[in-house]
Formats: structure tokens, C-alpha cells, sequence
């Protein structure tokens, strides 16, 4: 079955095969950024790309490490044959995509909301947020800190719902292009987009995202499906595309985003309250 095929590949996927997938999505969406840019930024894409790539290569050594809190709870599960998807006999293609629904609400969608609510989270996310020139790069600048949150988070996942290591592999495969094509500065057909946003995380959908100021930074949290925004009432689709303006009302200053270490000080600097409720 191809799809039990797909389980098994991903199931011992080598680490370097799944690098190769994160470079080639991001090399493939700087291609398409130069062809079909949603905006025209002012800016130097090399400086740019430098800080975030760093971001991202410090994002795959968290992973590298916590990897092993997910083999934890995957072995935990099938040892004891706990976790929601251990207790269902599923065809293989229904226990992929309730595996992978379910992965996205608690291992993504829930942590990204409670980073929005909550303000010493909010703390660390705001160095995606700080980003004013949202590229295909910006998909991964995520601070350390932020990156153990969700590790734990997708571990907690795991150990609710009960995948198999592979699913949790093609999950997490599925999320990086995500993160590569929601964020790339491409121009989508706003038909297609729009189509699409009530069932997945588009271009144009999770740009709203990143507008500067409340209420919308505060709506659009999906990772790969953008019905439990619909579900909870936090989605919101901006057809003005061109009206948005990228970052964090707190942190406009060059010297705040766009310098390295400013970025990784910033959870423990002084809190600053931005315009709306947080």
C-alpha cells in the first residue's frame, strides 16, 4: 500500500535526507520569491537571510537533541498501547490524516495560541514577530527558547494521540514546507488562496498574521490547517493584501530586529505592553 510505504520511509528517514528536504524548500521559494514577489522590500536579502538561517540552524540542533523525547513517548505508546490512535483500528490513509489533524491542533496550533495569550511566551515569539520583511527565511526564526516550548508540545502530541515514529516524521516534513510556503514573499492568486484558507494555511492567510498590530496579530494561528482557526473563531481573511505592514509595534527599531543578539535578549528584557490587549 502506498501509503503504509510512505509510514515506513519516513520511519527510518536519515537526518540528512530530511535537511535536504528543509534546504531544497527553502532554495525552491527564493526562486519563486524572485519571480512572483508579493512585495518589492527595500532590503538586504543576504543580511536578512543570514540572521534567520541562523535562527533555523539553531532550530535544527534543538530538534536534533529533544529528538529523543519523541522516540520516548512513541516507544511509551506502543509499549503500553496508549495514545488515541493505538486504541482505533484505522485504515492506514484515515490513520494517517486524523494523526496528522490531531498533531497540528496540540503540537502546533494550541502552543502558537498560548504564545499569544500568555505574556512570558509571548516573550519569546515575539522574534518571529519582530520580522518586518517576511520572506521564505522567516518561516524558522523562532528563538531557542521557543523552540524547546514547542518540542515540548509536539512531545505532548505524541503522547496523546499515539503515532507511529514515521507519522511523526511526515508531520513534521509536512510543517516545514508549510512554514517555507506560508511565509514566502510569493503572490498567490487571491481566488485560489482564498478557496483554499478554510481548509489549509496559505500564503495570504498567514500573512494576516504577521500584520504589525493587534487585532490581527492575534488570529490566523494554523501551522498546515486552517479549519481549527474556523473552528475557534480565530480566523480572519484580509483581501487588502497590500495594506499590511510586517512586524511588532514594540520592536520597529533596526537595531532590535535586526541585530542577532539584541534578538535572542529580548525574552529577558524589559516587558514592553503592545497597542491592544496581550
Amino acid at each position: 500500500m502506498l501509503m503504509q510505504d510512505v509510514l515506513t520511509y519516513f520511519d527510518t528517514i536519515p537526518t540528512p535526507v530530511r535537511t535536504l528536504f528543509l534546504v531544497s524548500g527553502i532554495v525552491f521559494f527564493l526562486f519563486l520569491e524572485s519571480g512572483v514577489p508579493l512585495f518589492r522590500f527595500g532590503y538586504n536579502k543576504g543580511k536578512h537571510a543570514v540572521i534567520n538561517i541562523t535562527f533555523t540552524l539553531i532550530t535544527l540542533v534543538v530538534n536534533l537533541i529533544g529528538a529523543g523525547l519523541i522516540v520516548a513517548a512513541v516507544n511509551y505508546n506502543e509499549i503500553n498501547n496508549t495514545g488515541l490512535l493505538q486504541m482505533m483500528d484505522l485504515p492506514v490513509w484515515l490513520y494517517v490524516l486524523t494523526g496528522l489533524i490531531l498533531l497540528d491542533l496540540i503540537g502546533a496550533w494550541l502552543v502558537h495560541w498560548l504564545e499569544h495569550k500568555i505574556s512570558w511566551l509571548w516573550r519569546f515569539h515575539i522574534i518571529h514577530h519582530s520580522d518586518i520583511h517576511v520572506d521564505v527565511t522567516s518561516g524558522l526564526r523562532h528563538h531557542p527558547g521557543e523552540n524547546i516550548l514547542r518540542l515540548l508540545f509536539t512531545s505532548l502530541a505524541v503522547f496523546i494521540i499515539g503515532p507511529s515514529f514515521g507519522l511523526v516524521m511526515l508531520y513534521q516534513t509536512i510543517s516545514a514546507f508549510f512554514a517555507h510556503l506560508t511565509h514566502a514573499n510569493i503572490k498567490m492568486p487571491l481566488g485560489l488562496d482564498y478557496a483554499l484558507s478554510f481548509i489549509f494555511v496559505t500564503p495570504h492567510f498567514h500573512k494576516v498574521h504577521h500584520h504589525y498590530v493587534q487585532p490581527y496579530t492575534d488570529t490566523n494561528y494554523g501551522n498546515i490547517f486552517s479549519f481549527w482557526d474556523h473552528i475557534f473563531g480565530t480566523a480572519v481573511y484580509e483581501k487588502d493584501i497590500n495594506s499590511l505592514v510586517y512586524g511588532i509595534d514594540t520592536h520597529f527599531k533596526p537595531e532590535e530586529h535586526s541585530n542577532l543578539k539584541n534578538l535572542l535578549l529580548i525574552p529577558f528584557q524589559q516587558y514592553r505592553q503592545p497597542v491592544g490587549r496581550k
